[in-house]
């Protein structure tokens, strides 16, 4: 009895091991989506990003950031936007309790998960910024453009199928989003 006990549990910690290195080796980050993927996008062009939309503090959908920050997010669904390129547009709002305001329009690369911030907001207007492409699966700065991609703004390796399945999903509970038949 106490060999198949040793037995089992040898194969026990095996078994742990291998699912430990396979979860290393393919981090689960996008719905439907196994790590970040390896696309050469020698071919793929930006087009001209259209300016910043107007800033709204009401009527947007609540998003949940990680990170224990006590401020409340919000994606302004009238601002979202799927360009030709393949780039998920949208303005995404932080308000704190005493009601500062930060805002941040944002481009996300379902494809390669990577973010681009265009323009930030004090609440009194948008300043231009220059930023290159930047990985959604590192950093904290990417927690935002991260939450999106989560909440519905893609699935898996491409943007959801619609502006309007994007703010559908942005408001479903996680367990309904991407649709009946795309659940990931």
């Amino acid at each position: 009895m106490l060999r198949s006990f040793a037995v089992t549990t040898a194969a026990c910690a095996l078994m742990c091991c291998a699912l430990a290195s396979w979860a290393q080796q393919a981090p689960d980050f996008l719905p439907g989506m196994m790590g970040k993927p390896n696309i050469d996008d020698s071919e793929w062009k930006e087009v001209e990003v259209p300016p910043p939309p107007g800033l709204r503090t009401t009527g947007l959908v609540q998003l949940e950031v990680a990170g224990g920050s006590e401020l409340r997010f919000g994606i302004d669904p009238d601002t979202v936007a799927i360009g030709s390129d393949g780039v998920v547009r949208y303005v995404i709002v932080a308000m704190s309790h005493s009601g500062a305001v930060n805002a941040l329009y944002e481009g996300v690369r379902c494809d390669k998960a990577d973010y681009r911030v265009y323009a930030r907001s004090s609440g009194q207007g948008w300043r231009a910024v220059e930023t290159e492409w930047k990985s959604m699966i590192e950093g904290s700065e990417a927690r935002s453009a991260r939450a999106a991609a989560l909440a519905g703004v893609c699935s898996g390796h491409m943007p959801n199928r619609s502006k309007e399945q994007i703010v559908v999903d942005l408001r479903a509970s996680p367990d309904s989003k991407y649709g009946a038949s795309r659940a990931p």
